[in-house]
């Protein structure tokens, strides 16, 4: 099986993945495209909050050619999400675009998409190559009696083919399905014939808080596999959330390290601190502070510095005060009131930040 490590390497405008590089955390604006200034706007949110490559639609003409004014004022890779319409492949591309996403299977006939590919080529744009359960072929369908693991991993080697066929290999494959075991077996099956880079991701996921535990539980089944070169974690909502739930999970899975990761305890009855608030007021302190550190929140002075002992920097609470540790090892004990401050002076101190 071909692993995020050994899958090829594409370029997407300044962005390279696959081939061992890190998996880049990919968003979709839901503004109008054609509508320059929202579109931008949210792009600039994306990017503050760690988006490395977007995707906007590209309906029309006119979100074709807003490819143009948007890219002057972006600093990441805009990728093209083009249906049915070949057409708009070639403008978006004339436009600016560097990369685009179609369906080899509903962008017409051969001669359709060797026209997108004569462009692609000529100015060393990839093609992302999409499979989703919900669009799958009619006659996979009646094959395998579904949408089932088998059904799309040959529809997405199918897709595959047609662009190798037509001497094209620039190429990323996505395999999109919202159950979240099909997803998982789907991309094994592939990753085990074809070595293109993937973009991963449970889509139709839901709402923020739903959308986020159901990507969480199937992009980690593929990331414990060693799958994924792109990831976007789709939900229903504002996708900057998309961007804050994608790096939690890379950060989680061990693939990469996005700021201080917090790990707190659920309270009990022996808590005798308001460690829910305290908890939120670290966080929220935190947020900003991009090191690739561990830090927790105890509600128990008698086991708080033992269990969180992997922490670099902690608080314990006891009745009305709590202690400061480090590594395990206790520094002083200070008033429940001033355990944020007290923390936040042995960070900023350790690293000489202001």
């Amino acid at each position: 099986m071909f692993t995020h490590s050994q899958t090829r390497k594409v370029r997407i405008g300044n962005v390279e993945i696959g081939g061992g590089n890190p998996i880049r955390i990919q968003s979709m604006t839901n503004t109008h495209t054609q509508d320059v200034r929202a579109t931008v706007d949210q792009i600039l949110r994306l990017e503050d909050a760690g988006c490395e490559i977007i995707r906007s639609t590209v309906p029309n003409r006119e979100a074709a050619e807003a490819f143009s004014e948007i890219k002057k004022q972006i600093h990441i890779p805009l990728v093209a999400d083009i249906h049915f319409d070949y057409r708009m492949a070639i403008a978006a591309m004339e436009h600016g675009a560097d990369k685009i996403r179609i369906n080899p299977g509903n962008i017409g006939s051969v001669e359709n998409i060797k026209k997108v590919i004569e462009v692609a080529k000529e100015r060393e744009i990839p093609i992302r190559v999409g499979v989703n359960a919900g669009s799958l072929e009619k006659n996979l369908i009646q094959k395998y009696g579904g949408p089932t693991p088998r059904a799309l991993a040959e529809s997405a080697l199918g897709s595959v083919r047609i662009m190798e066929d037509l001497n094209f290999e620039n190429l990323v494959v996505s395999i999109k399905a919202s159950d979240i075991r099909l997803c998982a077996d789907a991309h094994k099956l592939f990753a085990e014939q074809s070595d293109h880079p993937l973009h991963i991701g449970i889509t139709e996921a839901g709402t923020v808080h739903d959308g986020t535990i159901k990507s969480a539980m199937g992009l980690s089944l593929l990331l414990y596999q060693g799958l994924g070169d792109t990831m976007r974690v789709s939900l229903t909502g504002d996708p900057v959330e998309e961007i804050y739930a994608a790096k939690k999970i890379l950060t989680f899975a061990g693939e990469r390290k996005f700021g201080v990761e917090l790990i707190s305890c659920p309270t009990c009855g022996r808590t005798e601190i308001d460690l829910i608030g305290l908890a939120g007021r670290v966080e929220k302190a935190l947020e900003k502070i991009e090191l690739p550190i561990k830090v927790a929140v105890m509600g128990c002075v008698v086991n708080g510095p033992g269990e969180a002992r992997e922490a670099d920097y902690g608080v314990a609470g006891g009745k009305g005060e709590g202690l400061i540790f480090k590594k395990g090892e206790i520094l002083r004990k200070v008033k429940e009131e001033e355990l944020l401050d007290a923390l936040m002076f042995e960070i900023k101190k350790d690293y000489d930040l202001e």
